[in-house]
């Protein structure tokens, strides 16, 4: 990658990305709401359950008194009844995969040919059963799409569930069907004026409504012979006797049967299918090349929803088990870290660190806020020389920091070539072997300097994280950034250093050993995260990197959405290319190999994956909230954030700060999150197609002043 250069940066359109996204979440949304309307809209209820109420004055009384065929045209409505000794078997909900194959077996060896009122979603689900009622012989209807109540639904889904219906049908079977016994119907004398309103609906897309005259009441479950006894005729009239082949448990509904079966013909009676009772002409036809067409077309559709549903679920669940699995480990970790820091550093004989130190601060244009950060510096209760490298700076910064006239503070002044030249050219004139890294906008406290240089009483120790807090913690975004801030520093950091895998020092409070930078060539500009890049090249190189909770600093964070999305989106980029840049970690020995390990995989878990996982959460919610039990999705995002809720308490107790701010963490969940999670979207989109990220500056506000004055 060229050089970063800060005031040649221009952002790099990425247009494509978002286009794709984009269309992913329109094709993502669009699985989701054919998902639920066809599996949690309708269908709670088995049909004998819903009971028609209203009167019935609008109903023909030659159809209250007629026959459960009924053709509700315009004109003269007509209803024909089964002839004599004539019962025309029925079946509604199907086709199940458990029960419908024992009806058909059970009917192919009595001869018997039956009508299957069939609904458009088990037609999807299972269309090998369709297309085997129809090569036996029997009539196939429809039965709706969903099994919503035709009589109480909008008609404009009245005639969505009809013509979807009989698509899936086609495309099932490539036959159609005039037939249609709309769900929760009875015995015509129970039509009410709304069943009669959407009956002639029915009729006007071209269908015959189908009733029955008599109802075994097999949902109810009430015994075998129970059963048996409901769909016995009372008289040698013609019957539409209606069972059920799906809906649940049918094994009544199946050894009733093959006893009442035998037991009716003995008695005289025939079984026919609905069109042959009553002497129509058949009601199914071939469906055209086109239909059949749209018909797979939608059952393919209704296939791959369920598919996305499936995968999401599971996303879900790793998404879950991550942050669960986040919190107790960091939590843990953070509590015997806590623990073990009461001991001092390096051999037991040896006093504190008290050797002169050199701060390097590369600026570019740093003007609103490199005073207070020099005197922060100067300020500090330990020996340091300070050395400000202006990075080709047009805002004066070098002449503010000259104006200033403080002793020990040194000015280098260089062409505009990015921080890592910047703080390499520092390296080279610092007179000390003890380095601390500032950034420009960052204020120390006066004892930073001397806790963050404990840790290099032990010899191993190459690299020290100091403790980061936000300054400006004003406003919903400042407090946001605060909690972040905290529960980083204290929860995962605590973890890394247990772990000997510290992935990042931050540039805003950092201590390093010259002859660890030395050793490994200095900082690399070969990444736009230049602190996480040098830390885990002093990991590789076998130096243990630590984390100084005592060395407060307090840094300047972004004030607008624009200007945070512009510095996550430079570190999660840079530190994907860190990561992909030290991959071989992974493989190697000793400390390096716990580095590569340890501290790849958990960003790869937690900083990569997990915020690509965090969309399924936002959106399995709205789809529960529409679809589901929308007490029970609550329950469950009201779990996630006392999760947070409860990290975030634990982290604020370690660092002594209080949680006043938390109560806006609940909110962050709605904006900050998703703000964070698209970061990483767009970061890997980049990553993957290659396109080259220019290093971009953080616009500087000035809001930290020196000495500090910050309201928790």
């Amino acid at each position: 990658m060229s050089r970063p250069v800060a005031r040649r940066a221009k952002p790099v359109p990425l247009r494509t990305h978002w286009i794709v996204l984009t269309m992913l979440l329109v094709c993502l949304a669009s699985m989701l709401l054919l998902n639920g309307y066809t599996h949690h809209m309708f269908g709670a209820e088995p049909d004998g359950a819903v009971k028609s109420a209203g009167g019935s004055g609008a109903v023909p009384r030659s159809i209250l008194k007629g026959g459960p065929v009924i053709d509700a045209g315009a004109g003269a409505p007509r209803s024909v009844s089964p002839q004599a000794r004539t019962i025309a078997l029925t079946f509604d909900d199907g086709p199940d995969p458990v029960w419908t194959p024992k009806v058909l077996d059970l009917l192919r060896a009595q001869h018997v040919h039956a009508t299957f009122f069939v609904v458009g979603t088990a037609v999807a689900a299972h269309p090998e059963l369709a297309r085997r009622i129809v090569a036996e012989g029997h009539q196939i209807a429809v039965h709706s799409f969903t099994h919503a109540n035709l009589s109480t639904v909008a008609g404009w889904r009245r005639a969505l569930e009809l013509r979807q219906s009989q698509l899936i049908l086609a495309g099932a079977t490539g036959v159609s069907t005039t037939l249609l016994r709309p769900p929760y119907s009875s015995e015509p004398n129970a039509l009410t004026d709304r069943d009669w309103a959407a009956l002639q609906q029915i009729r006007d897309a071209g269908y015959l409504s189908v009733l029955t005259t008599q109802d075994s009441e097999d949902w109810r479950r009430p015994g075998t012979e129970q059963v048996i006894a409901n769909s016995m005729p009372r008289s040698s009239a013609g019957q539409v006797l209606l069972m059920h082949d799906a809906g649940g448990d049918r094994s009544q509904t199946v050894e009733a049967l093959s006893k009442l079966l035998p037991r009716l013909k003995a008695r005289g009676f025939r079984f026919a299918t609905v069109s042959d009772a009553v002497g129509l002409p058949d009601p199914t036809h071939q469906a055209g090349l086109l239909e059949r067409g749209r018909g797979l077309a939608v059952i393919w559709a209704m296939r791959i929803s369920d598919a996305v549903l499936s995968v999401l679920t599971w996303l879900l669940y790793a998404a879950g088990a991550l942050s669960v699995l986040r919190a107790i480990t960091t939590v843990v970790a953070a509590r015997r870290h806590a623990r073990m820091r009461d001991w001092s550093w390096g051999p037991p004989d040896a006093g504190p660190v008290t050797e002169p130190v050199s701060v390097i601060v590369p600026a570019y244009n740093e003007s609103a806020g490199i005073e207070a950060a020099i005197r922060s510096l100067v300020a500090s209760d330990h020996p340091i020389e300070v050395i400000v490298v202006d990075d080709g700076s047009t805002d004066g910064t070098a002449d503010l920091v000259e104006a200033l006239g403080i002793p020990g503070v040194r000015v280098i002044r260089q062409a505009n070539a990015g921080k890592p030249v910047a703080l390499n050219t520092g390296l080279q004139a610092a007179r000390f072997e003890l380095i601390v890294m500032v950034d420009g906008d960052t204020v120390f406290e006066p004892d930073a300097v001397r806790q963050l240089v404990q840790p290099f009483a032990e010899p191993s120790v190459g690299a020290v994280s100091g403790n980061a807090k936000v300054g400006n913690r004003g406003g919903l975004l400042g407090r946001w950034q605060h909690i972040e801030y905290v529960i980083g520093f204290n929860l995962d950091r605590r973890l890394f250093d247990l772990a000997e895998c510290m992935p990042t020092v931050p540039g805003a409070v950092g201590g390093f050993r010259r002859t660890a930078l030395e050793r490994i060539g200095g900082l690399s500009d070969v990444t736009l995260a230049e602190d996480t890049d040098l830390t885990m090249a002093l990991c590789r190189d076998g130096w243990r990197v630590v984390y100084e909770e005592s060395a407060v600093a307090w840094t300047e964070a972004p004030a607008s959405l624009g200007a945070l999305w512009r510095q996550r989106y430079r570190w999660c980029y840079g530190t994907l290319q860190a990561m992909w840049k030290h991959r071989g970690a992974m493989v190697q020995r000793g400390r390096a190999g716990k580095f590569g390990r340890r501290g790849l995989t958990y960003l790869m878990l937690f900083q990569v994956l997990l915020p690509l996982l965090a969309p399924v959460v936002d959106v399995f919610a709205i789809y529960g909230l529409v679809f589901l039990n929308p007490v029970r999705v609550l329950a469950v995002w009201l779990g996630f954030v006392l999760l947070q809720l409860g990290m975030g308490f634990y982290a604020f107790r370690l660092d002594g700060e209080r949680a006043g701010p938390l109560w806006t963490l609940p909110l962050q969940q709605f904006v900050y999150r998703q703000l964070m999670y698209l970061v990483v979207i767009q970061s890997v989109f980049t990553a993957l197609a290659g396109t080259r990220l220019h290093w971009q500056r953080m616009q500087r506000y000035g809001s930290l002043q020196a000495p500090l004055d910050v309201q928790p």
